[in-house]
């Protein structure tokens, strides 16, 4: 039965549930035997706490509500993976770093309160560069994550651990976290969804950065329901998080089974030029985003004009770096990766002027999107400017034959879009001549999650790649650059 299982979905996985066909003990025991299978190959879960969850499972089934599925939750005794940025009480939580990697929270993160208080249950914490950091998911802690799909490849970052896992079977829904794209550039690296919801959406906890709005926590599937059901399960207002708002009253597992379809689409590949762009990547999601026409919708090139905010992204990143790390920059610099080293020094050199420009590049532009989802209902690009690469790199060295200045290149594709302040989504569109995975990423208009995860569907609908995953892990080679 464990392989039947960890091939549900997990809206299927939860309607067993509350049909009492199966437990929530069955479903982590199926997850436990295909860690164990899977693991050795890809390093995506390191950390385990299957007995904490079997506890929680039985506390669960004792439930004399347990028979109500209001009282069950969203997730109703679902396994779920949290992401290793994350605290879970009890459980090691290092995030990536050796400064951490002793560290056992007392207390949990109030997003995994949430969606333990909605029925998830945590098996694992996943994999993830230091600190979040980076495009490739590795650590000095535990090492690096491989994508199932060919195992000599990354998964992407930094919630690569998650994607992987996810590709693999080995759970059903991922948390995670995105600043410039980390839930959906290893969506993309993996044929899974991920997506970044708007700031606000789910509750980030009480982070340094607590009035900024570049990261965020979200959810990640294997399908676009399984994601909106995650979302259900996260959303809604947090005393802790000023920028949290009430959920919706139609829920966005609602707003996916209502499929309202877009009218008017736009595409760009690369903003006109001015993001690095794979040639076959471009190709291959220009063509997959035509599918939307199948749909009736109307699809044109055209996007907002991003004006400087290529250099201003990288200004504010920083900033919030200087914000997060500039104490252990004093204290614990030898064990800082250099990628972290180079970003917190980048914002500790930038001058209070430099500052007030990037924040009045970031408004303007932010006036310019909101006027473009005036005539556009959603905006398409590319998931990611390569596919995966090589497992051993930081990042791609080359974008379509022209060298990076630094690893933030191969991420502004999404960490532009992490600027508009709007909800962003990555979903599969194909595989590339090497049979590596690509993606779209979808834009929203503001606060646009539900018909964004709706437009996502009816793409899943057409393509029918969400049927692809969960796959057996396999092992391959480099192509070439």
């Amino acid at each position: 039965m464990s392989n039947e299982l960890i091939r549900l979905t997990a809206r299927e996985a939860i309607r067993r549930v509350l049909a009492g066909e199966i437990t929530p003990l069955d479903l982590i025991d199926a997850a436990a035997r295909r860690v164990a299978d899977c693991e050795p190959r890809l390093n995506a879960l390191p950390t385990l706490c299957f007995d904490r969850a079997r506890d929680r499972a039985k506390r669960i089934m004792a439930d004399k509500r347990r028979h109500d599925p209001g009282a069950r939750g969203w997730l109703a005794g679902l396994p779920v993976a949290i992401k290793d940025l994350t605290d879970v009480a009890g459980v090691r939580t290092t995030y990536g770093s050796p400064i951490f990697k002793d560290h056992v929270p007392a207390a949990s993160h109030p997003v995994v309160e949430r969606i333990e208080a909605n029925g998830g249950i945590v098996v694992a914490k996943s994999n993830t560069p230091e600190f979040g950091a980076g495009g490739s998911t590795f650590n000095e802690v535990f090492g690096r994550t491989a994508n199932p799909w060919n195992t000599a490849l990354t998964c992407g970052g930094s919630t690569g651990g998650g994607a992987a896992a996810l590709a693999a079977g080995e759970i059903w829904l991922a948390q995670g976290t995105d600043h410039a794209g980390s839930l959906r550039r290893p969506a993309s690296y993996c044929s899974v969804v991920g997506l970044r919801p708007s700031p606000g959406r789910v509750t980030r906890g009480a982070p340094n950065n607590l009035y900024a709005p570049l990261s965020v926590q979200g959810p990640m599937a294997r399908n676009i329901p399984d994601l909106a059901l995650f979302l259900d399960a996260m959303a809604g207002f947090c005393p802790r998080d000023p920028l949290t708002f009430d959920a919706p009253a139609v829920s966005f597992s609602e707003a996916v089974t209502r499929r309202e379809r877009p009218k008017r689409i736009a595409f760009t590949a690369d903003f006109g030029g001015q993001v690095p762009m794979d040639s076959e990547t471009r190709d291959i999601c220009r063509k997959a985003v035509r599918r939307f026409e199948e749909l009736g919708a109307v699809v044109e090139e055209a996007a907002p004009d991003i004006g400087a905010m290529a250099e201003a992204f990288l200004v504010l990143r920083s900033q919030a770096f200087v914000v997060d790390r500039e104490e252990q920059l004093k204290t614990h610099r030898d064990l800082l990766k250099a990628d972290i080293i180079w970003n917190t020094e980048q914002g500790l050199k930038a001058t209070p002027s430099r500052l007030a420009w990037a924040d009045r590049e970031r408004a303007a532009f932010y006036r310019r999107v909101a006027a473009f989802f005036e005539t556009y209902d959603l905006l398409v690009t590319p998931g990611a400017s390569t596919p995966a690469f090589d497992v051993n790199l930081r990042h791609p060295e080359r974008i379509d034959g022209k060298p990076l200045e630094h690893y933030l290149g191969a991420s502004l594709i999404t960490g532009l879009t992490t600027l508009m302040g709007v909800p962003s989504l990555a979903v599969p569109c194909g595989f590339d001549q090497y049979g590596r995975p690509v993606g779209l990423q979808i834009v929203g208009r503001p606060r646009g999650e539900a018909a964004l995860l709706a437009a996502g569907a009816l793409l899943e609908e057409v393509t029918g790649l969400d049927r692809q995953v969960p796959i057996d892990p396999k092992p391959g080679i480099v192509p070439p650059v």
